[in-house]
């Protein structure tokens, strides 16, 4: 069986404010929640975190509220360059297909990797896993994490928008998704070992 098999489910958190984006700030990645699926097994078999430093923003009071990470919290964290080289060193991040809950994940990865010249970590697989539970739930709009979980009758467990926790309820929505034949297929290529 191919590393196809394997999926990582992605879910960053990122700095963010209430109001207007605080002059010369940026939307920065603080949290990295990754958690691998084995879609042969049916289960969740790694639960991760990269916690990291922003360069060029803090953590607001808004964002502690939404996320529960505080500055000092990220201030131990490793830099953005790091936490990409962390992905693909022990995540298999440019082989392996990996998922997120809409595009957000993905573009503020390509964004910030635009910004701050980091080599992108990911594969050129990527699944919205929101769309494709969308289209096999037949529902006319897009679901946020929670309301799919409670649609799919699955628990919300931990804390939502902290990203390790989201990564690991929205691996649950995978593999229902599996279970249910409807995640697609990615075909062996050379991208995967």
């Amino acid at each position: 069986m191919g590393s196809h098999r394997l999926v990582n489910v992605v879910d960053v958190e990122a700095t963010c404010w209430e109001g207007a984006v605080p002059v010369g700030a940026v939307s920065e990645i603080i949290e990295i929640g990754l958690t691998v699926v084995d879609l042969a097994a049916g289960e969740r078999v790694g639960r991760h975190r990269i916690l990291v430093r922003p360069a060029r923003s803090r953590v607001s009071a808004f964002c502690t509220e939404l996320t529960g990470l505080t500055q000092a919290e990220v201030d131990s964290g490793v830099d953005f360059a790091t936490a990409c080289r962390l992905l693909g060193r022990d995540h298999a991040a440019g082989t392996r297909p990996w998922a997120s809950w809409g595009d957000y994940d993905r573009k503020q990865f390509v964004r910030q990797c635009e910004t701050t010249r980091t080599p992108y970590p990911f594969g050129r697989h990527h699944t919205n896993a929101k769309a494709v539970f969308t289209e096999a739930h037949a529902l006319r709009r897009r679901p946020g994490m929670a309301q799919a979980l409670a649609h799919a009758g699955l628990p919300l467990e931990g804390r939502h928008h902290r990203g390790e926790d989201d990564a690991w309820n929205i691996a649950a929505l995978v593999l229902d998704l599996a279970g249910r034949d409807a995640w697609p297929p990615v075909a062996d290529g050379p991208e995967s070992p």
